[in-house]
């Protein structure tokens, strides 16, 4: 089985897995026991991967808060700067911040937090995409008011791996005093992110889509540099002199310096900083390996599968990403067929149904239905590739005998 899947997750490296192994057994102290040596060597073991998350983004280590993952990340971020820009007494409609503005092609883990801020009296404005995948910045600059409590866009699309042009969006949140939030799950550790470089707010990723383990995740918070006020409304300084404030969503202990409690995924932790510190060091190299394998894979599939027609902008792209579509076949009938390629139509979650993202880009239900993501990774070989593109190719043409459109 050749897997060509790493948008949705990747393998647990080995190195990060060797590094794990020990916080699982002999060092299984919880990190927030400061009374004796097992916790201390939890709490040093944590400390030690925040300062490598941190270094991928660069970030300054206490600007880190770990998750259980991306969405729970985002939701922090964008509930929690909801809830306090609004603050405990300011009526919806009536504060000065009561808008929030994302993207149409965003994933679940943004869009339905904020579909649901919207139903509890937020105003949204979702903006379109060009069939490139991109958003107007034009009309980004539109839609962001003196109102706007919060900008969400994506650094690295899911499906069709384009990448937004976050340091410009960015300006134009802040030239309104909205705060600025990126879902960067996609993008960090595969192309160079830093959060002071492009002036983000607010950053969610994920160590699962890194080569590390499921369960841990984190939040990148700007802060000030003077001294922490843990509370629960916890007051985080930005550049430039914006505040940024987060109210905690889950209470129960304080952990995390008061924005997310509950005892921390030691191991998971422990991995995620692993995997970071690896792809810092091995990410333009991969790059540069996965960007020739993708432009291999595409020269293949064009060379031998008429009809074919790539979703997204190539020139602002994922290096490891190709989204294809075909026409005149039965999505359902192709992904069937793959029987030994892991590939997706969309994303995880939401597979049975034509992608939201290829739909925004203008493709009609069965042109979306009818495509392929490929996620190229770390370990993906030439050979597969070149299998994957014959295979992909050879089903095409017999579904097209079988139901010619």
């Amino acid at each position: 089985m050749i897997y060509l899947d790493h948008h949705a997750t990747t393998p647990v490296d080995a190195r990060v897995l060797e590094a794990m192994l020990p916080y699982f057994t002999e060092r299984f102290g919880n990190a927030a026991s400061k009374q004796h040596a097992f916790g201390w060597a939890a709490n040093d073991a944590v400390e030690r991967a925040r300062k490598q998350v941190a270094a991928l983004i660069g970030a300054g280590s206490k600007d880190v808060v770990f998750t259980s993952g991306a969405t729970e990340a985002n939701n922090l971020a964008i509930k929690g700067a909801a809830e306090a820009r609004r603050g405990p007494s300011t009526a919806l409609g009536t504060g000065e911040r009561d808008h929030l503005v994302t993207v149409v092609t965003e994933h679940q883990a943004v869009l339905d937090p904020m579909r649901r801020l919207e139903r509890d009296g937020w105003r949204l404005t979702v903006l379109p995409v060009a069939s490139s995948g991109l958003v107007d910045l034009a009309e980004l600059e539109r839609a962001i008011t003196a109102r706007t409590a919060l900008v969400s866009v994506m650094a690295a699309n899911n499906e069709i791996g384009v990448l937004q042009p976050i340091k410009e969006a960015a300006a134009l949140a802040h030239a309104q005093g909205a705060w600025f939030h990126t879902d960067a799950v996609q993008a960090v550790g595969k192309v160079p992110f830093d959060v002071e470089a492009l002036d983000v707010d607010l950053a969610s990723l994920t160590a699962h889509k890194l080569y590390g383990p499921k369960g841990a995740g984190a939040l990148y918070v700007r802060r000030p540099s003077t001294s922490f006020r843990a509370s629960p409304s916890t007051s985080l300084g930005g550049g430039n002199g914006r505040v940024v404030k987060l109210a905690a969503q889950i209470d129960g202990g304080g952990h995390e310096r008061g924005m997310r409690s509950g005892t921390l995924n030691v191991p998971g932790i422990v991995g995620f900083g692993h995997a970071a510190d690896l792809a810092r060091v091995e990410m333009a190299g991969e790059a540069t390996r996965m960007a020739g394998l993708r432009d291999r894979l595409l020269a293949g599939l064009r060379a031998k599968t008429a009809g074919m027609s790539v979703n997204g902008a190539m020139a602002a792209r994922l290096p490891g990403n190709l989204n294809v579509s075909f026409a005149g076949i039965d999505g359902e009938a192709l992904l069937v067929s793959l029987d030994d390629i892991a590939v997706s139509s969309g994303a995880a979650c939401t597979a049975a149904e034509p992608s939201h993202v290829l739909v925004a880009l203008g493709l009609s239900k069965d042109r979306a239905l009818a495509s392929l993501r490929f996620g190229i990774g770390r370990t993906t070989t030439q050979a597969e590739v070149d299998y994957a593109t014959a295979k992909v190719s050879e089903v095409v043409a017999r579904l097209r005998q079988l139901s010619p459109v």
